[in-house]
């Protein structure tokens, strides 16, 4: 008989699969009832008559003996089968919501993984000591401290960007219109839609409905309204900006760039004051009536910027971009299997779906009193091959990694090999700055530090990981209840978003923001800052995020070999914990990560009053 182990939803059974190259076999011989009967009737045939009654008992004990042997047989494969079902069962703990279809870390193994290989380990002796410490700690598995916010000023602070809008409602009488099409993905998109429209605010301009380039590296051709609800986002803003759909007929005609009204990311600074944009924009606006900014990644500065229009860019951000409705019905659907719940819960839930959050997913037949709510941590890992590559950083993967990684820069960026012919650049040195992506096993040694057991659900958000299994399974080791999207919804549900990376970025965008915790691995994504962002501004002070330095990490990471698993936890605390101190938004850091502004947020004083 052979057996193949079940593959459900759930990265429970990543390692279990990985060890196994082929099925395992569980062989029962035949016990020897039939045989045994045609030996004992010879052997009698061939006793002495006296003897009979004796013989005839000695068949009768071998007969016992045999149907002992095969009674504690079928009771051992009852047992293991009582087991097996009760291992599934721990798997489908979300009442059965999982996909039955394994799809999403299982396909990091069949794309990535190479047989020779079984585990990709950078820090063996810290990882053994976490490995130990994991299975220790679920004696705390209900430690409150470890899923909420540890500062209560943070709840002191109230979104304030939808109070409000300018003194004078904007007119048609103005000086033209900005046109914008965005590059990058979905979460820089979202950025470039709400910093033109503090640039329309800023040059008296009708601002047309953002488009989004398509990119080589995103290979999505979804245009605004596949993502968002233009309608919503049109009149939401409609007190601060005229936005319309297209550019008038007249002005369609054009060759924007032979008039000279468009503007390339060449032609304005980096994160550039909004005196550049008079100086730059305005003219050309005036004169010709419509400006075409092009690529407009992260043009617009933030601490130049007036509390008034500052306020623009939390009013786009956290109240006017509603996802369209059929991404919302189905992050609803996400939100509700990872939580084990149907009802509406959170404030978080309000802005996510609106009117488009489920009463019940479909087809589940969980129910609210198995157990309530479950928490989750959601993990977005910044370690895809063009992060690793463009890092210039080097993991443990010696020669074969270098060759990989550079033939993948010399075909993706060849700009940056070219820079890089007379210049020599240290691996070591970057790591010491802090440049370099967390692999998946340094982001669990830090869950580990802080004692989150081996128990934990963790929802992973992002692409594909860089080695595939060979990298995962150290964090896998840790924390085995590891799942994506494509593990909790079925192949049916995804359908309608498949080869459209930005919609499927914005599930990974809703179960972040909607999770109990959420763990950031690289400070420099815009998925992490936008999450982050709507996490303070919406969370009401309970929605904390783990934020670790890098360059103090990879301090502390290098003097593994003389640090206990006590003073690694301790040191790991102190720099999460900074973090999470709660503060006004400082100099030179992005409104979309700290909200805590003026314009954007307010603060209740102790005695009541509220500071803007």
């Amino acid at each position: 008989m052979e057996t193949r182990p079940e593959r459900n939803g759930g990265a429970f059974l990543i390692d279990r699969a990985a060890e196994m190259d082929g099925p395992y076999v569980a062989v029962v011989g035949q016990a020897g009832g039939g045989e045994g009967g045609r030996v004992g009737a010879t052997n009698i045939g061939r006793l002495r008559q006296g003897k009979a009654a004796r013989g005839g008992a000695n068949v009768t004990s071998w007969h016992l003996r045999v149907f002992a042997v095969v009674v504690g047989v079928m009771g051992c494969l009852l047992l293991a089968a009582s087991l097996v079902m009760s291992a599934l069962h721990q798997v489908q703990f979300r009442n059965g919501a999982i996909s039955v279809n394994f799809r999403g870390l299982q396909e990091l193994k069949q794309n990535f993984v190479r047989k020779e290989q079984s585990e990709q380990i950078m820090h063996e002796r810290l990882l053994q000591m976490a490995t130990l410490a994991t299975s220790k700690n679920e004696s705390d598995s209900g430690n409150f401290a470890l899923w909420e916010e540890p500062y209560k000023q943070a709840r002191k602070w109230t979104p304030c960007a939808a109070k409000y809008t300018l003194e004078e409602e904007p007119s048609e009488d103005n000086n033209g219109f900005i046109l914008v099409s965005a590059n990058g993905g979905l979460n820089q998109q979202r950025v470039a839609v709400c910093n033109a429209v503090v640039v329309a605010a800023l040059l008296n301009a009708t601002l047309v409905l953002p488009r989004f380039l398509h990119s080589s590296v995103w290979k999505d051709k979804s245009q605004f309204g596949d993502i968002y609800q233009e309608d919503y986002f049109v009149n939401y803003m409609k007190g601060d900006v005229l936005i319309v759909k297209d550019l008038p007929s007249h002005l369609q005609s054009l060759d924007l760039e032979a008039i000279g009204s468009q503007i390339t990311d060449n032609d304005i600074s980096k994160e550039a004051e909004p005196s550049e944009f008079i100086r730059t924009a305005l003219p050309v606006l005036q004169k010709n009536g419509v400006v075409h900014f092009l690529g407009f990644g992260n043009r617009l500065g933030f601490d130049s910027v007036p509390a008034d229009l500052q306020r623009l860019r939390c009013r786009c951000n956290f109240h006017a971009l509603k996802f369209a409705p059929e991404i919302q019905k189905l992050g609803s659907l996400l939100v509700q299997r990872l939580r084990g719940v149907s009802a509406m819960q959170t404030e978080m839930d309000t802005q996510l779906f609106g009117s488009n959050m489920l009463d019940r997913p479909f087809g589940d037949k969980s129910t609210d009193d198995a157990g309530g709510p479950s928490r989750y941590l959601a993990l977005h890992l910044r370690f895809e091959e063009d992060m690793v590559a463009y890092s210039l950083c080097e993991f443990g993967g010696g020669d074969e990694e270098r060759r990989e990684l550079q033939a993948f820069r010399e075909t993706h960026f060849p700009a940056l090999v070219a820079r890089l012919r007379n210049t020599t650049v240290s691996p070591e040195e970057l790591r010491s700055q802090g440049r370099c992506p967390l692999t998946p096993e340094e982001a669990g040694l830090i869950l580990a530090a802080l004692g989150y057991v081996r128990g934990t659900f963790i929802y992973v958000a992002g692409s594909q990981i860089y080695g595939g299994a060979t990298r995962l399974r150290p964090l896998t080791r840790l924390y085995p209840n590891l799942v994506t999207k494509e593990d909790i919804l079925s192949s049916d549900e995804l359908a309608p978003l498949k080869n459209f990376s930005s919609r499927l970025a914005a599930l990974d965008f809703i179960a972040c923001a909607s999770s109990d915790v959420f763990a950031v691995t690289d400070s420099g994504s815009q998925l992490s800052s936008l999450v982050s962002g709507h996490r303070v501004y919406h969370g009401r002070g309970r929605a904390p995020t783990l934020h670790p330095n890098r360059k103090r990490y990879a301090q502390i990471l290098s003097e593994e070999a003389g640090i206990e698993w006590a003073g690694f936890q301790k040191r790991v605390r102190t720099m999460v914990d900074e973090y999470k101190r709660v503060r006004a938004r400082p100099r030179g850091r992005t409104v979309y990560r700290q909200p805590r502004t003026p314009g954007c947020m307010c603060r209740a004083d102790d005695d009541g009053s509220i500071d803007f």
